[in-house]
């Protein structure tokens, strides 16, 4: 039986209840990671300043990623970063923690968005303004996407930084998601304090080294 995942259509106008200009896309990254902050991004789209080529960040190479984070930032109307940290992430799991960062980007946008499409199922529960929560939301809309590039920019980077502290991770290759590679890395060297504690293969560690 195929398990592959059916492509939603991307939004049209007359999905949006919104046809204003402050129309913020909401996205994180970093939910799966062992390791680091789960960051979002919120980013209103100057629609007189297209950008070409906006699509989920995860399909796009490095370079273009860079690339295009670099265009958002110069074009945009607005855009802004958000984070949860690893205690954060530890103390109220990671979906409540993905929305808080969701919820701090949008609130660091200036001017201030009107109306908020987020991805994924559900909106941050201390929304200040209306919204919609996009299932794929990122291979829909192209206000998502940008915050999707933006997110995983930041995030990279940061994991590059970690990685430049501890380079026997591997981080620069992984960015802290749970593969072969990572875990053999906790397996020899142990843990750092930016790994999550509260996720199954750290707390299968801790449960066998004590």
């Amino acid at each position: 039986m195929s398990t592959k995942k059916i492509q939603l259509p991307a939004l049209t106008a007359q999905d949006i209840p919104y046809s204003g200009r402050w129309l913020a896309g909401v996205d994180e990254v970093g939910r799966g990671p062992l390791i680091g902050s789960v960051v979002a991004a919120a980013v209103i789209l100057n629609p007189e300043k297209p950008i070409d080529g906006l699509m989920d960040s995860k399909k796009l190479s490095e370079k273009k990623r860079e690339r295009l984070a670099e265009q958002i930032r110069e074009q945009s109307l607005a855009w802004a970063l958000g984070e949860a940290s690893v205690a954060e992430i530890d103390t109220l799991n990671i979906l409540h923690a993905s929305l808080l960062a969701m919820q701090r980007a949008i609130d660091q946008l200036d001017p201030a968005a009107e109306w908020v499409l987020v991805d994924g199922n559900r909106l941050p529960p201390q929304l200040h303004q209306p919204g919609l929560a996009v299932v794929q939301g990122d291979a829909r809309n192209a206000a998502i996407s940008a915050a999707s590039i933006l997110a995983k920019v930041h995030r990279d980077q940061q994991m590059l930084a970690l990685h430049q502290q501890h380079p026997e991770y591997g981080l620069d290759r992984h960015k802290g998601y749970p593969t072969a590679l990572h875990l053999a890395a906790i397996e020899q060297h142990g843990l750092l304090d930016a790994h999550r504690r509260s996720f199954g293969p750290i707390k299968r560690w801790l449960a066998a080294h004590g």
